[in-house]
C-alpha cells in the first residue's frame, strides 16, 4: 500500500494557517499513536489525547502543512448533527465543538449565531433574504449553527496539540504501512530520506485523500467543492440582501447554494461539485482547466443575479476544496479493515459538508476510544 502526494492547484482562500512548533524535539522510534492528516480531526484528536494520556507520545503526519487539505479550504460553516441528521449515540456535536475550543483557548471568530435553511418553498414570515434564483428563495427554516475562521481554527487547534506535547510534523507524507500487532508506518519527510516508526495505534484522518491508505476507495465519492469570495460590501449592502444578522444559509433544494459573511464583511458563497478527471485523486483536478472556470463563471453570474445591491460585486478569491461523501451521508468512524481484530487503528472522514465542527468532535471522540473511554458508534462502518 503506498501514498505518493503530489501539489494540487486548489486556488487561494481568503484566510491561511499559521503554525510554527514552539520547538523542535527528536521523533522517538516507536510511538504510542500515530495521526495520520494536519486538519482539524487529527489535530484535535492528538491535542486531545496529550491531555486525556499526558504519559503517551503521539505524532501528527502532514503531508504538506496543517490545513493543507479540507480544512483549511472548508468555507467556515459551523454545522450541528451529521450530513444525515441526528444519529444513535452521536450526542450534542455543536456543544462539543464549543467544548474543545474552550478547552483549548481556541479563538477562530467562532460565531454561533443558528444558521438559515433558504428555499423556493414557504418562507418564515421575517425571512431577511429575499433573491430572485430561478424562483424567490427565502428564509425557511432556522437551525443551529455558525461560522470560525477555518485558518484561525487549525491554527489554533495546531498549536493547542504542540502545546501539549504532540509531535506536529508538517511535509512528512506517510507512504506505506506494514501492519502487524505494532504497525510499522514509513514516512519520507520532503527532502529527506524514508523512516519507519513503530505506532501502537494510528488514527486516519485524512478524510478524501489519500483513500487507499485508509482503505475507503469502495463506498466513498471524494470531489472538489467550489467557493469564491466577494470584496467586502457595505452594511448598507448586507441589509439590503438580508445578511445584516450574518447567519450562514445554505438552500435544501436543487441548485445547491451556501455562504457566510466573514468578519471583514466579504461574502463567500459555495457551489459545484468537480470530480477527479481520471481517477479518486483529487490532486488531479486544476481549477484552472476550462471545465472548472465555466462553474466558477457561472456561480460568480449566479450570486450577481441573486439581489441588485450585488449586481457590480467584485470577486476575490477563487478555490477548491476536498469533500467526501458516503452513500449512506452518514460519517466514516469506524476500525482500519487491517485493524479489525486488533483494534489499534481508527478511519475517520466523510463529513459530507458538516466537517467544520463534526471533524473535531469525532477527533476528541477517536482518542477517547483509543484510550478505553469510549466505544466506537455503529453507524461509521462502511463494507469494503
Amino acid at each position: 500500500m503506498n501514498f505518493s502526494p503530489k501539489p494540487h492547484n486548489w486556488g487561494a482562500t481568503p484566510w491561511r494557517a499559521d503554525f510554527t512548533p514552539d520547538h523542535e524535539r527528536a521523533l522517538p522510534d516507536v510511538l504510542d499513536v500515530a495521526v495520520i492528516g494536519g486538519g482539524f480531526t487529527g489535530l484535535a484528536a492528538a491535542a486531545w489525547l496529550r491531555k486525556i494520556a499526558p504519559d503517551k507520545s503521539v505524532a501528527v503526519f502532514e503531508a504538506w502543512n496543517v490545513g493543507a487539505g479540507a480544512s483549511g479550504r472548508t468555507g467556515g460553516m459551523a454545522l450541528s448533527e451529521s450530513a444525515a441528521g441526528d444519529l444513535p449515540g452521536l450526542g450534542d456535536v455543536l456543544a462539543g465543538f464549543k467544548e474543545i475550543l474552550g478547552e483549548f483557548g481556541v479563538d477562530c471568530d467562532q460565531r454561533f449565531t443558528g444558521a438559515w435553511e433558504i428555499a423556493r418553498g414557504k418562507a418564515l414570515a421575517n425571512s431577511a433574504i429575499s433573491w430572485n434564483d430561478s424562483g424567490t428563495l427565502r428564509v425557511t427554516k432556522e437551525v443551529e449553527g455558525g461560522t470560525i475562521d477555518p485558518g484561525k481554527l487549525v491554527s489554533g487547534l495546531a498549536r493547542a496539540a504542540d502545546r501539549l506535547g504532540a509531535f506536529v510534523l508538517e511535509n512528512h507524507p506517510v507512504t506505506n504501512i506494514a501492519w502487524s500487532d505494532v504497525p510499522e508506518i514509513e514516512v519520507t519527510p520532503r527532502g529527506s530520506a524514508s523512516r519507519k516508526i513503530s505506532a501502537h495505534k494510528i488514527i486516519f484522518a485524512t478524510n478524501a485523500l489519500s483513500l487507499e491508505l485508509s482503505d475507503l476507495e469502495q463506498g466513498t465519492h471524494p470531489k472538489l467543492t467550489l467557493a469564491v469570495a466577494t470584496e467586502p460590501v457595505t452594511e448598507d449592502q448586507l441589509a439590503q440582501i438580508g445578511l445584516a444578522e450574518r447567519k450562514p444559509f445554505y438552500t435544501s433544494d436543487l441548485p445547491y447554494l451556501w455562504g457566510r459573511v466573514r468578519q471583514d464583511n466579504s461574502i463567500i458563497f459555495g457551489a459545484g461539485l468537480v470530480q477527479a478527471p481520471h481517477s479518486d485523486d483529487l490532486n488531479d483536478v486544476d481549477i484552472a482547466a476550462a471545465e472548472v472556470r465555466q462553474i466558477f463563471d457561472s456561480l460568480e453570474k449566479r450570486v450577481r443575479g441573486l439581489h441588485p445591491a450585488l449586481r457590480t460585486v467584485r470577486f476575490t478569491h477563487r478555490w477548491g476544496g476536498p469533500i467526501l461523501f458516503r452513500d449512506s451521508w452518514e460519517p466514516i468512524f469506524m476500525w482500519h479493515p487491517e485493524a479489525k481484530k486488533r483494534k489499534n487503528a481508527i478511519v475517520i472522514g466523510a463529513f459530507a459538508g458538516h466537517g467544520v465542527a463534526l471533524s473535531s468532535y469525532l477527533g476528541r471522540w477517536a482518542a477517547e476510544v483509543l484510550q478505553g473511554h469510549r466505544k466506537l458508534p455503529s453507524w461509521g462502518k462502511v463494507d469494503t
